[in-house]
């Protein structure tokens, strides 16, 4: 389910795919290296829906929806290398394209959310249209409602004890709501579901015994408070980073960012079509 320190279904393509995804990875990072375009807290939210998009796609593969030339790119961890040159080479095209235009910097931004948004939004549909499951579909809707004020909260809560959090912006909210739909989507599933967790730390802290249960997230609520005094505590740390060195604090926030969105994305497509 969720992904960590080397979770189960960890597995490397066939050597010729790898060895696309690879000089593939190497040449987009090479030509943003040379490009360097411009890192803002606006382009960095909108790889969001990239984030989720690796994740989707990692949800073909796993029910068997991809064609055989395409699904090696889409396994774990290789679907994020592929997305990753993928959404290099958007914010490349849009940078070329739309850096002459000094009045609007913002429509990069925008542009690189659009085209996450039309690739995810086909990929999402394939997925559903191998089946949904009713179950499935409810206790991720669950999910996603309860995240919003225990996101909300955490927040709130991060940026009034720790208020120079608040430098870190909608990419520090951005982490702090992703990892909060990691740990109650995964808490969900585990409790009402019954999925099993991949990630061997993420299983120790959901089968400890002599727990208290909950509603709705059973056992799950340590899982979800860890992960909410992690992601609060790495967000809080990031402030002074970003605002010495925004280009490469922002890219790095990012990052943490969709190590709780990714997983949460992909729990709550997986919900939906395999319950």
């Amino acid at each position: 389910m969720v992904g960590g320190l080397l979770p189960a279904g960890t597995t490397l393509p066939p050597l010729p795919h790898l060895l696309v995804v690879l000089l593939a990875t190497g040449g987009v990072a090479a030509a943003l290296r040379r490009r360097r375009p411009r890192v803002t807290a606006r382009r960095v939210l909108a790889l969001a829906p990239w984030m989720a998009l690796g994740s989707a796609a990692h949800v073909l593969y796993v029910v068997d929806a991809l064609p055989s030339s395409l699904a090696p790119f889409a396994g774990s961890p290789t679907v994020y290398l592929t997305v990753g040159v993928l959404a290099g080479a958007a914010w490349l095209a849009a940078d070329a394209w739309l850096a002459v235009d000094a009045d609007r910097p913002d429509r990069i931004a925008a542009t690189l959310a659009a085209a996450g948004v039309l690739l995810l939004v086909p990929v999402v549909a394939v997925a559903l249209g191998a089946g949904v499951s009713p179950a499935g579909v409810r206790w991720s809707a669950v999910a996603f409602a309860l995240t919003l004020p225990i996101a909300g909260a955490a927040w709130v809560g991060l940026t009034r004890f720790r208020p120079e959090a608040a430098a870190t912006g909608s990419v520090g909210a951005l982490a702090v709501f992703g990892h909060a739909l990691d740990g109650v989507s995964t808490a969900v599933g585990t409790t009402q579901l019954g999925f099993g967790e991949r990630t061997p730390v993420s299983r120790i802290l959901l089968e400890i015994g002599g727990l208290p249960s909950l509603p709705v997230i059973g056992e799950g609520w340590l899982f979800l408070l860890v992960k909410l005094a992690v992601a609060s505590a790495v967000v809080w740390l990031f402030a002074a980073y970003i605002r010495e060195e925004p280009t490469e604090g922002y890219l790095l926030l990012g990052f943490v960012a969709a190590m709780g969105l990714g997983p949460a994305a992909h729990n709550l497509l997986l919900f939906s079509v395999a319950a």
